[in-house]
């Protein structure tokens, strides 16, 4: 029912295939983010078109409103949703860190430019205990609590393929001691999570933690390892400042490589830039997730042969042509940049919805570039692909 074989190796980078029951995956893949249950701006079987085949729906916001209860009584997601797609629901550890320690600080995995540096946490919504955590809910001011078999589950109710157990995320800023204690909070909570699980239609991954210190993180990789997941997220974050979190990140997943059993799935969740794609995947990992697609069309960024591209920028109010002329997406194939770039600077519903297909077209068909040069043992055009980011 679950499987996952690889096929064909370059380095460290794999060319597998994930099975689930309701279907397979190419690996390396990316996994569009369906927050509440819809992608923003397509359905599931257009982004299945572009080459999508598994989507990622959040735990956090079904909990919060309990429809996961209603989502159980319909049959679980994949009738809810009405699609067939393999589907992975994430355990809600990052919005809790999103309302906590995330919370006013202007970061996230990585931290953004002006994001503070200071070690000195802010509890914002979230209290964190070792039963689990009791937060107010952003979105009606309810007191909430979520322990791992709260997690788990809801997940079972919701019933997507793949699950992940009940984690703290923690921020790019936590001291050292902190995260040691949080990550064997984690690594109990693993075990909480694994216990709570009681069907065999689902598989579940276990996270790993560690923030930014290497060997938290090999321990981390060990414990989480010598339980009997069927593969492995890489959560939390990885840089104190935004200057050095994507090196250290990569660092950590050169570590990583090495202490994780090269036979299961590895699943690098929330990055989802193209360069941090590239570099991931040669480091051996097979899975990511990101609302990168949708983010950048809100904010009129577009993913394009060039690099980043800003479509509100006034040089374009009269452009003729597509985004991109080495693209073959939909939008690009219909539409010139200068009606684009009126769409976005009005902030047009429609605008954000074209800009989304062509940012996912973009990275799924960067994915599809990937596994093709992981066949031929040849990355060199995707390396060139990723400099007009890294630059």
């Amino acid at each position: 029912m679950f499987g996952f074989e690889i096929k064909k190796e370059y380095g460290k980078a794999r060319r597998g295939v994930l099975s689930t029951p309701h279907g397979k995956i190419n690996t390396p893949a990316f996994v569009p983010v369906a927050t509440k249950g819809a992608l923003k701006g397509m359905g599931f079987d257009e982004a299945s078109a572009l080459g999508a085949e598994i989507f990622m729906v959040n735990t956090f916001h079904f909990y919060c409103s309990k429809e996961y209860e209603t989502v159980e009584r319909f049959g679980g997601l994949h009738r809810f949703l009405g699609t067939d797609h393999p589907l992975m629901t994430d355990s809600g550890g990052f919005q809790v860190f999103s309302l906590g320690a995330g919370w006013g600080r202007s970061t996230g995995k990585l931290p953004h430019k002006g994001a503070s540096s200071s070690t000195e946490r802010k509890e914002g919504m979230v209290r964190i205990k070792e039963k689990g955590v009791v937060f107010k809910s952003p979105f009606n001011g309810d007191i909430i609590s979520i322990t791992p078999e709260d997690s788990i589950r809801a997940q079972e109710a919701l019933g997507a393929d793949i699950i992940f157990a009940f984690d703290e995320c923690t921020s790019p800023a936590d001291s050292y001691d902190y995260q040691k204690d949080s990550l064997e909070r984690t690594h109990r909570w693993a075990e909480r999570s694994l216990n709570t699980l009681k069907n065999d239609h689902q598989a579940m991954m276990g996270i790993v933690q560690g923030g930014r210190f290497e060997d938290l993180r090999k321990n981390s990789a060990r414990y989480i390892s010598s339980l009997p997941f069927f593969g492995f997220g890489i959560g939390g974050s990885f840089g104190e400042s935004f200057g050095d979190s994507k090196e250290n990140m990569y660092s950590i997943l050169d570590l990583l490589s090495e202490e994780l059993p090269p036979e299961k799935p590895k699943h690098l969740l929330g990055i989802g830039e193209p360069e941090d794609l590239v570099e991931a995947v040669k480091r051996g990992v097979d899975l990511f997730d990101c609302v990168i697609p949708t983010r950048f069309a809100r904010h009129g960024t577009i993913l394009s042969s060039h690099g980043r591209v800003n479509i509100r920028s006034s040089r374009f109010k009269d452009a003729k042509g597509p985004l991109d002329e080495n693209c073959s997406c939909r939008v690009c194939l219909n539409y010139h940049k200068g009606y684009l770039h009126h769409l976005s600077r009005r902030r047009e519903i429609y605008g954000i919805m074209l800009l989304m297909v062509h940012n996912l077209h973009f990275i799924l068909h960067l994915m599809a570039d990937v596994r093709e040069g992981i066949e031929k043992g040849d990355l060199s055009e995707v390396e060139r692909k990723k400099e007009r980011f890294s630059s």
